[in-house]
């Protein structure tokens, strides 16, 4: 299920049209962090901003001016690469000055300030993420309908949809991660080197086309040089034959992808069957307190669903791991189903070799905050600008897409095709 296929919440608005990300100029984040450094610290704390740039890739440009491993800087979120980005990134060195820091300018990249604190970042270590995304090939005058649609939003909730990112270009790691969890390495084998679809390029079809017919050697001779990860794989399968050996030349961080991505659309699959009501609370749900970050057990609704309407609590769905408590009674069900579905149980999360996920639940709405709309034209004609503030892990996307109502274009993570990509999926956008 791709973003277009995901349904909308609101049904009843037609939408603006336009589009988003057409320059990264047109998409910016803020990151909003959870403390300020202490000014005090072996970690010098720096704030960046990018432009046209993945996290990982900012980190590897730092970590090379400073002559340090990448390894000692550590970050909140994953932040988009088709955008202007802020955001806060720690790096480890008692005698590290914060000149050399600050002395850091590429093209795409500058530091924007520079302090010490005691710890490093850790991904999550962030209040949220401050967003202003402008809207082109629209008529700027359409900006008085989004008001009334942004109201219903902020009473209601987006959708906390996992955004298209997580799925990869070809839109199969969730079926990847699957098979690898059920421990069917043949098929997430052919998944990964096989399945050719008519949207692969020339020498990658062909490489998978081969590999269906089981002429693994064409298919080695078809395969570029950059996809690393597939050429080690298939090497190893010509050499012994053994599907579990080939999948695990794959790294531990590709494999947390694909499984990642298959947490990702069990949710996403859950959240549309539940979206008429994402704002209520039935008996059985594990409901989400926005406050404390807690959940339990909806027992009693004549007493949660008042809670659920002003918004201090809203059902959850499941982040599939080995102590994942499910929902119960008819909110329960329907998870169980979906995970019949991938032949999946939590117990599956318990081989070592595999995935040790624990697991979590996630609310199955989120409250955009201190929304703002703004149009005009400029250079490259007319715009909406539409900004607005959303909690940690949530995509800007799926907000933009209900007021546009056609698919964004996120950047995405591939299973593999590309060596150098994998890895550096954007968790918010």
């Amino acid at each position: 299920m791709s973003d277009d296929s995901l349904p909308y919440l609101l049904t009843d608005f037609p939408g603006v049209g336009g589009a988003i990300k057409q320059r990264p100029e047109d998409f910016f984040v803020q990151e909003i962090p959870l403390y300020d450094p202490s000014g005090e610290g072996e970690h010098v704390y720096a704030e960046i901003q990018k432009v046209g740039l993945t996290t990982l890739d900012a980190v590897a440009i730092i970590a090379r001016k400073l002559g340090i491993s990448p390894r000692q800087i550590g970050f909140a979120g994953m932040k988009d690469a088709q955008a202007v980005t802020r955001q806060t990134i720690s790096i480890q060195g008692h005698t590290l000055s914060l000149e050399a820091v600050m002395a850091i300018k590429e093209p795409n990249l500058e530091v924007l300030w520079a302090s010490r604190h005691g710890n490093k970042l850790r991904l999550g270590h962030l209040a949220g993420n401050r967003f202003a995304v402008k809207i082109r090939e629209v008529d700027p005058m359409k900006v008085v309908t989004l008001r009334p649609a942004l109201d219903t939003l902020s009473k209601r909730g987006i959708p906390n949809y996992f955004g298209e990112q997580r799925f990869g270009r070809r839109g199969n790691n969730d079926l990847i991660g699957a098979a690898f969890l059920r421990g069917d390495d043949k098929e997430a084998l052919r998944l990964i080197l096989g399945d050719p679809k008519a949207s692969d390029g020339g020498d990658i079809h062909a490489a998978r086309k081969n590999f269906e017919k089981g002429d693994f050697e064409r298919a080695m001779g078809h395969w570029p040089r950059r996809s690393g990860m597939e050429r080690r794989m298939l090497a190893k399968f010509i050499r012994t034959g053994d599907a579990t050996k080939a999948i695990f030349m794959a790294e531990l961080s590709i494999r947390k992808i694909w499984v990642s991505a298959l947490q990702s659309r069990i949710f996403n699959s859950v959240l549309t069957q539940r979206l008429a009501t994402l704002d209520q609370v039935q008996i059985g749900d594990l409901a989400y307190k926005h406050d404390s970050g807690a959940c339990f057990f909806v027992e009693n609704l004549e007493a949660e669903a008042p809670r659920a309407e002003r918004f201090e609590i809203s059902p959850t769905g499941p982040i599939i791991g080995r102590r994942m408590s499910m929902a119960r009674g008819a909110p329960g069900e329907i998870e169980q189903s979906t995970l019949d579905k991938y032949g999946i149980t939590p117990a599956d999360f318990k081989n070592g070799d595999r995935d040790r996920s624990p697991g979590d639940r996630r609310p199955l709405r989120i409250l955009p905050r201190d929304t703002q709309l703004e149009s005009g034209v400029d250079q490259f004609g007319g715009f909406i600008t539409v900004a607005f503030t959303l909690p940690p892990g949530a995509y800007a996307t799926v907000l933009m897409r209900e007021l546009i109502k056609l698919p964004g274009e996120p950047e995405a993570v591939d299973a593999g095709v590309d060596e150098e990509a994998a890895g550096t999926e954007e968790s918010a956008d």
